[in-house]
């Protein structure tokens, strides 16, 4: 996996702009912050993404994958001034379960999700190297 960083761009903080990977490609459907009980764990987006981010390396984990595989995630809020203002616990929960990968990602502010309570929503692609 490398990232892709044309010269004389500003490094972003938190994700890459593009990604470059061979291998064999994982993808998840939308994944959101509730336990193997569906009960979603938190009631605030930070809590809910750390939830999210443990539940896709369980999916991940399935097929030999870790957080080191993953090259591209795709963030759905249902409230970007709240993702905005917890900026910091936001970070700090992606680090805490990703470490320092820091893949492709877009962030969308949506109006709402299918279930009740979800407060984002992410899908991810891993590429595991054959």
């Amino acid at each position: 996996m490398r990232t892709l960083l044309p010269p004389g761009w500003p490094r972003p903080s938190g994700f890459a702009n593009g990604i470059s990977a061979k291998g064999r490609t994982i993808f998840t459907a939308g994944i959101i912050g509730w336990d193997e009980s569906g009960t979603i764990v938190a009631p605030g987006l930070a809590g809910q993404l750390r939830q999210i981010l443990l539940n896709t390396l369980a999916i991940l984990a399935e097929d030999g994958a870790g957080p080191e595989h993953v090259v591209r995630m795709t963030w759905y809020v249902v409230d970007i001034d709240e993702y905005r203002l917890g900026l910091a616990e936001i970070g700090a929960a992606y680090k805490e379960v990703m470490g320092r990968n820091f893949p492709a990602m877009a962030v969308l502010g949506v109006e709402a999700l299918v279930e009740p309570g979800a407060r984002i929503e992410i899908e991810t692609t891993a590429v595991v190297p054959e």
